[in-house]
């Protein structure tokens, strides 16, 4: 139970107390941007999965730019949105 506090009221009783939402690390937009940001990783390395090379047959598709540039791109850059995603703090419009 990260996001409540334990207090000492009374000897040997405790009460919870839940953190208001200033008080949270991480909203809800938070967990929305990471979840994005996660799909986009998964994304990234879906796009360089593939078939290999063995011995006996070459497999050009291994030098396609889809698993060489654009793959590790979106991978890439899932991991660089993951860190915003983590920092954001939204504008108080108050």
């Amino acid at each position: 139970m990260a996001n409540k506090k334990i207090t000492h009221q009374k000897a040997g009783e405790t009460s919870l107390i839940k953190e208001t939402p200033e008080q949270m690390p991480l909203i809800r937009k938070n967990f929305i941007l990471m979840i994005i940001a996660g799909v986009m990783i998964v994304l990234g390395f879906a796009l360089m999965a593939g078939g290999a090379t063995d011995w006996n047959s070459f497999n050009e598709d291994i030098f396609s730019a889809r698993r060489i540039v654009i793959g590790p791109t979106i991978a890439f850059l899932g991991f660089l949105f993951m860190g915003f995603a983590i920092m954001y703090t939204p504008k108080n419009n108050k």
